[in-house]
């Protein structure tokens, strides 16, 4: 008995049940998220993959809103697969249209533009083009590691909205780890955390001014940009909680912005509340992070 008790008090007792535990939750989740049963859709309708609503906005990741939200503005017919099924490349979201499988929310769109027809951007100038493309790159490149490190810093992950414990907790371990080493390997995560706050800060107020007072980003009509850009911008203004410095510049010194999304969500999400997240756990989340902050 007292062996037994060596044993299961040893620290290579205890690595090997975590090593387990994380076996184990890596199986179940690659189960689940990598089950590829064959949906069947009309012709020429999106399936879009991704995953479960979001609690104040309708993906709780800006990629499956961007893309989204460009086949409403390009008035392509969709359905949702919103079980969390992952792409070849271990992402989503991702489509499938007319039996063909697309990664990746840019290469889903230009995949549909050119297929379709379709061009969003068809009013702007080379110029103009090249304004939106770096905004683009800044925002997704950028001020989206800028996001995923604001939560690091607090612990936070919205995978216990999806997954019950104990399997909740383990999953905020290792995809926060996951946040840190790539953020790490990105570069932007070597700086400090005040220094990573005022580089998203400083994103915010660029898309600010550039914003203006025009009514969409590059003027009088909606285009690609918009598509990301809602995205983006709703994991601030909707799922940040108040306090977290991103989301108090937001709403302080980018009034602009947060009445831009709201035409946004207006003009092309009339729907909004119907596409949101609605449980205890999803009330619960928000009332643990309070405490957090």
């Amino acid at each position: 008995m007292e062996n037994l008790h060596e044993i299961l008090g040893s620290k290579w007792f205890k690595l090997s049940c975590a090593v387990a535990g994380v076996v184990v939750f890596g199986y179940v989740i690659v189960k689940r998220f990598t089950r590829r049963e064959k949906k069947i859709a009309p012709k020429d309708t999106v399936i879009l993959y991704q995953f479960g609503r979001g609690p104040k906005a309708p993906s709780i990741s800006p990629f499956p809103l961007k893309l989204e939200t460009y086949l409403r503005m390009a008035n392509i017919p969709y359905e949702n697969d919103l079980t969390g099924k992952m792409s070849s490349k271990g992402k989503t979201p991702w489509m499938e249209y007319n039996g063909v499988a697309v990664a990746d929310s840019q290469f889903c769109i230009e995949y549909l533009n050119k297929e379709r027809g379709i061009d969003l951007n068809a009013h702007l100038t080379a110029e103009q083009k090249a304004i939106a493309r770096a905004f683009q790159k800044m925002t997704e490149e950028n001020l989206y590691w800028c996001i995923l490190l604001t939560y690091s810093y607090i612990d936070v992950s919205f995978i216990g909205l999806y997954v019950r414990w104990p399997l909740s907790w383990i999953a905020r371990k290792i995809i926060l780890r996951y946040f840190r080493k790539s953020s790490w390997s990105h570069g932007i995560g070597r700086h400090s955390k005040e220094q990573v706050e005022q580089i998203g800060a400083d994103d915010l107020r660029a898309i600010s001014a550039f914003l203006g007072d025009k009514a969409f980003f590059m003027g009088d009509q909606p285009c690609e940009i918009d598509c990301v850009l809602l995205g983006m911008l709703s994991q601030i203004l909707w799922h940040m909680p108040d306090g977290l410095p991103l989301k108090t510049v937001m709403m302080v010194e980018c009034i602009n912005v947060c009445q831009y999304l709201e035409r946004m969500k207006a003009k092309f999400w009339p729907d909004w509340e119907d596409c949101l997240l609605k449980s205890k756990r999803a009330i619960n989340f928000y009332e643990e992070l309070k405490h957090r902050i």
